[in-house]
């Protein structure tokens, strides 16, 4: 896929940023920036900057969860997989019945659990579970996927910078040589870094719940020039796609490659959306930040409110749909399109919107990015801390948590750029965040299950499971040669990390190491098989949904049979006193 900026006649695709724009933008980003600063407070250690003292209402904390989960994703993707051919509403079942599902699960099982502590990530909980070992690889496998998963949405939200400030991004190219996808990287970048600077977690919350308001009324704005541009309306547009089955929702079909039918969202997604609730600090920090467990429980189930929010994003698809059928692009839009076809929302907002409502929607565009991404920064730089020396005072831990902030948001532009490399492999930036996610989501939630459930194990098997699990979920998506070199490469360590197991002897039942080695030789026999030769037919392979399942089941299941359990006694009553 060519990403190359847009050409010099971009005027025959899309109008430019008019002052009155740039006006409404800057004014709403700096009014945001004010406010979040002003509720936020003053931040006296790290524990204010992390947690915000546990002190933030409920439903600040849910409008937080909602503006994070949205994202540029859903709020810029999601109307171009309605609008594209065969487009349709049925990934609202992921949201109506998995979400909903995992949201249960987590508000009535894991936040008690984590309530019971005074814990400040739910890799301390494994920690405390699993021993020092577990803590590291659940973070490890956090930083991983929320720098991929991030990463992806970032990318998306340049794609939209490069269709609405085609001009200067151009400009800004040729005086300094910064392509206009890293330029568009950096913008968001650099406001999100900033934001979680000034105040930590709780200048994100509260920003969060502004930039919720700002992306609804983004969505709110673009339906309503829908309706007015389109000949008998919204409502004759809603008639003309239920009569050519765009308004589908419920997809009962058995096809193991399709991502959003029933069965998936009701056994598949509901299981896997667990980990990105309950398990991934992006989500959890915030909980953390409530009085009690029980107002973390309204935050979680108010949440799915979002289900309304995503619905009204994917009839903004619809309405392009039927827009772009009455109002036929140009030969350079349809090539743009047929090209690049998540820039169509783009595109109808530069090309369609009056000035200063142009300003108004990229305006929630940005706050759908920005809620993401320092989100993401507060969690990373929290997660991180944790695992290292205990600063010497409350002045340092702060200064520490900000430089963490700054290099994160340096990784994660990163990420953001790299993205275009694996944009290709997936019919939509949709499906390309959501699978990036799900590479680690597996192994998180496989964590997780170890760790809660009465095992006897300590943490060894999973330095071993982890990384096989992620292996795993490549084999299922990629089906390359780097792929197997890959598996081999990662395999040479994993036996060799498991020679230097420092306990011999056998387990209960007999397996001894060279029958451990023998296992875990034959797990990735079977991830090089599954790279190679497990597709479905035609040729497809398993979509997204699938990813945590795959990834958790491999985790628990070789994590219990790759670990020593040879528990002593003192660690056994130790193991016993955090239950």
């Amino acid at each position: 896929m060519s990403l190359a900026p847009l050409p010099a006649s971009s005027a025959e695709v899309a109008r430019g940023f008019g002052a009155l724009d740039w006006g409404v933008l800057l004014g709403l980003l700096l009014a945001t920036t004010w406010l979040g600063h002003r509720m936020a407070g003053r931040q006296r250690d790290a524990r204010d900057f992390f947690l915000a003292g546990r002190t933030l209402p409920w439903w600040a904390v849910a409008a937080s969860i909602v503006a994070t989960e949205i994202s540029a994703v859903t709020f810029v993707s999601l109307p171009s997989v309605v609008y594209r051919p065969g487009g349709d509403l049925t990934y609202l079942q992921i949201v109506l019945f998995g979400s909903l599902i995992a949201r249960v699960v987590v508000g009535y099982v894991l936040l008690p659990a984590y309530y019971e502590r005074e814990i400040e990530s739910p890799y301390d909980y494994v920690g405390a579970r699993l021993g020092r070992a577990g803590r590291g690889v659940t973070t490890g496998l956090f930083t991983l996927g929320g720098l991929l998963a991030q990463g992806a949405r970032v990318y998306l939200t340049a794609l939209v910078l490069e269709v609405l400030l085609h001009d200067e991004l151009a400009r800004l190219a040729s005086a300094t040589g910064v392509p206009p996808l890293v330029a568009a990287v950096l913008s968001v970048g650099l406001v999100a870094v900033a934001w979680t600077w000034m105040g930590g977690i709780a200048t994100v919350v509260w920003t969060d719940a502004v930039l919720f308001l700002l992306f609804l009324a983004g969505i709110g704005v673009s339906l309503a020039a829908l309706h007015l541009g389109l000949d008998g309306g919204l409502g004759a547009a809603f008639e003309r796609a239920a009569a050519a089955g765009k308004l589908r929702v419920i997809d009962t079909s058995t096809d193991l490659a399709k991502p959003y039918t029933l069965w998936v969202a009701l056994f598949v997604a509901s299981w896997g959306q667990v980990a990105p609730y309950g398990c991934d600090q992006l989500m959890t920090q915030r909980l953390f930040c409530c009085r009690d467990a029980r107002e973390a429980r309204r935050a979680v189930l108010a949440s799915i409110v979002a289900a309304a929010v995503v619905l009204a994003a994917a009839l903004v698809g619809v309405g392009l749909w039927a827009w772009y059928d009455q109002h036929p692009p140009s030969a350079a839009q349809a090539a743009l399109l047929a090209r690049e076809p998540d820039k169509v929302f783009p595109l109808f907002i530069a090309d369609a919107l009056p000035s200063g409502l142009r300003g108004l929607v990229l305006a929630g565009v940005f706050a759908a990015a920005i809620s993401s991404m320092d989100s993401i920064l507060a969690a990373l730089s929290q997660t991180t801390a944790r695992l290292l020396p205990a600063p010497r005072d409350a002045r340092t831990a702060l200064r520490r948590s900000r430089g963490l902030v700054l290099a994160f948001g340096a990784l994660l532009c990163a990420s953001a750029v790299a993205m275009q490399a694996a944009h290709d492999a997936y019919r939509s930036v949709l499906d390309l965040a959501l699978a990036m996610a799900g590479y680690t989501g597996g192994a998180l939630l496989g964590a997780f299950v170890l760790a809660f459930a009465r095992l006897d194990v300590d943490g060894r098997g999973l330095v071993l499971s982890a990384p096989l699990s992620v292996l795993a979920v490549v084999a299922t998506a990629w089906h390359e040669r780097w792929t197997t070199l890959s598996i081999v490469a990662v395999g040479v360590l994993l036996l060799a990390a498991l020679a230097r197991q420092s306990r011999g002897g056998r387990v209960p039942w007999g397996l001894g190491r060279a029958g451990q080695a023998a296992l875990l030789a034959l797990a990735l026999a079977a991830c090089a098989w599954t790279a190679q030769a497990g597709t479905l037919p035609g040729g497809r392979s398993l979509p997204w949904p699938w990813y945590p399942p795959i990834g958790a089941t491999v985790t628990v299941a070789l994590g219990w049979l790759l670990d020593p359990r040879r528990l002593s006694r003192a660690e056994r009553s130790a193991r016993a006193s955090t239950r």
